[in-house]
């Protein structure tokens, strides 16, 4: 297994779902006192799991026929295009 690229995907990914929508769903759900707190994460996780391997199982499919510079130029101009979006329309 190469540490370095589990490290990288891991320390970005738990960077990005920080404080994210998805977290403050999870700590809704979590804090109703009546909700097992295990299932809570167990659905949590098991959701971030099968949306991280759509994710590879989509960039295995697209870097078939795009390359790396290109698949970074798309997701920067998309992560611009949804900050833009974020800023104009709060």
């Amino acid at each position: 297994m190469d540490l370095s690229l589990f490290s990288t995907v891991f320390v970005a990914v738990f960077i990005a779902e920080l404080g994210d929508k998805t977290q403050l769903a999870t700590l809704l759900f979590a804090s109703d006192k009546d909700v097992n707190r295990l299932v809570v994460f167990a659905g949590a996780s098991l959701a971030l799991v099968a949306a991280s391997g759509i994710g590879v199982l989509v960039g295995g499919f697209v870097s078939e026929y795009l390359g790396a510079r290109q698949l970074h130029y798309i997701a920067g101009i998309g992560f611009i295009g949804i900050g833009l979006w974020t800023l104009f329309s709060a």
